[in-house]
């Protein structure tokens, strides 16, 4: 792919998402969707390969399922009210729709299997886009909806955490491991959305950050199996220490960053009245601590043969990708001393 055809694609994956941002009538937020899944779909297929292109079919088929009920919904709403502004989406039939359909595009549970099979099949670079920008989009359509459905998100929610923690048990696959482990960071970030959108927001932001990081040092020293990470402490020995903090902050583990949204939707959930909900919601997540102690275990405490092979990549280590694996790597480990801060300005 040429740097012109990559710098188009990018700019409309961005002219998309900006647009849905920006929209406030259903048509065109809906055509901002569609765009962005437009534009990923070359990337996702640049490399001729049966894994990716089957990816990108996977991908673009359950968009297009999610975005025609979500054009079915908004048309059914627009009957019904006479109107096609977002936040006056009030009926409960369209807004059913609009949030299933929204749940399938960024993959929560149960409409949540296509995720980690087409994350599987993407490179890196393009994974890392999939599992962060690509969700900016429909969640900011579910944040300005009006009134949703409570029960229907807590369902979504607590069954996302609890399979995003169960699937990414024993799986060998890093890339499968952050795809079950971004459909159980969704299911807190929808658990309050409905009561709090600015710590939802929160809480999304925080996600990018620290899986971006965790994506950003795979790609660095091209690490896709549980099984290359044992060799990893040989290449690099900082990686293999930075490693192990970005696996525990996505855990929620203090005091790292990802600590930070956990306790502020436990608290938001427990002020609502919600704690069983926060109860569920805490159970869940030892699922998916169990499995990033996992990783961390089998970066930290083995190590590879120190033969040829196995240090011929550390002799020719290239610089490429350490200043943003540097800053985002610190902002995912050091965020948690700011919380009276972050809450300053969820406040304002």
């Amino acid at each position: 792919m040429t740097v012109i055809t990559l710098t188009i694609l990018l700019f409309a994956l961005g002219i998309g998402t900006s647009l849905t941002f920006v929209s406030s009538h259903w048509l065109l937020a809906w055509m901002g969707l569609e765009i962005s899944t437009l534009a990923i779909l070359p990337l996702m297929a640049q490399h001729h390969h049966p894994r990716a292109v089957e990816a990108a079919t996977k991908y673009f088929l359950i968009q297009a399922t999610a975005a025609a009920v979500l054009l079915f919904a908004s048309t059914t709403n627009a009957w019904i009210s006479g109107h096609w502004d977002i936040q006056q989406t009030s009926h409960p039939l369209p807004l059913t729709m609009v949030t299933l359909a929204l749940a399938l595009k960024i993959g929560l549970a149960p409409l949540h299997s296509w995720q980690p099979e087409v994350l599987q099949g993407l490179e890196l670079n393009t994974g890392v886009i999939m599992a962060t920008w690509q969700k900016l989009a429909p969640f900011a359509i579910l944040a300005q909806i009006q009134t949703p459905n409570s029960l229907l998100l807590i369902t979504l929610g607590i069954a996302s955490i609890f399979i995003g923690g169960w699937g990414g048990l024993n799986q060998t696959q890093l890339r499968k491991v952050l795809g079950y482990s971004s459909i159980a960071h969704l299911g807190w970030m929808i658990l309050v959305l409905q009561y709090s959108r600015p710590l939802a927001l929160l809480a999304l932001l925080l996600y990018i950050i620290v899986t971006y990081a965790t994506f950003t040092l795979f790609m660095l020293k091209n690490v896709t199996s549980v099984k290359s990470l044992f060799a990893l402490g040989a290449k690099n020995p900082i990686l293999t220490t930075l490693l192990p903090f970005l696996l525990l902050s996505l855990a929620s583990l203090p005091p790292l960053t990802g600590f930070l949204a956990k306790l502020l939707i436990l608290k938001e959930l427990a002020k609502q009245g919600l704690a069983p909900t926060a109860a569920l919601a805490i159970a869940g997540t030892l699922l998916s601590a169990f499995f990033y102690v996992r990783l961390s275990v089998a970066t930290t405490l083995t190590l590879a043969p120190n033969t040829t092979t196995s240090t011929a990549p550390w002799r020719l280590m290239t610089s490429r990708l350490t200043m943003p694996l540097s800053i985002s790597a610190v902002l995912a480990v050091a965020l948690l001393p700011l919380t009276p801060a972050l809450l300053a300005l969820l406040t304002y």
